[in-house]
């Protein structure tokens, strides 16, 4: 089995930052592309960002300039380093990534539980 477990998630005022991480764990052989996803009760899920094995990276249109997507392959952990956050970025994030597995090297699609992240004053 495969895990991905997020933290970093809170309060924020707007304008503000948060760091969010992810780690995967478990039955990993290698980790293709990771992403971020985000949802809000008024919206549907959206990709925000994501970052190849490679490192090129890929963001939403609303939040190129202000978030980036790191990722330390050796940690099989990606980031969101998210700045000048909006009120109407509130919203549960969730990361998720395709990950083959030691076991038979297969490919998992795996998710998170996914954070919260409350921007407001």
């Amino acid at each position: 089995q495969v895990q991905l477990v997020e933290s970093g998630g809170g309060w924020v005022q707007p304008g503000g930052s948060l760091r969010l991480s992810c780690a995967a764990s478990g039955d990993i052989y290698t980790v293709y592309t990771m992403n971020w996803y985000r949802q809000s009760p008024e919206k549907q899920r959206e990709l925000v960002a994501s970052i190849t094995s490679i490192g090129n990276t890929n963001y939403a249109d609303s939040v190129k300039g202000r978030f980036t997507i790191p990722r330390d392959n050796a940690k099989n952990t990606v980031y969101l380093q998210m700045n000048s956050l909006k009120p109407e970025e509130t919203a549960v994030y969730y990361c998720n990534a395709d990950v083959v597995r030691c076991s038979d090297f297969g490919v998992a699609h795996c998710w998170g539980r996914g954070t919260l992240i409350t921007v407001s004053s």
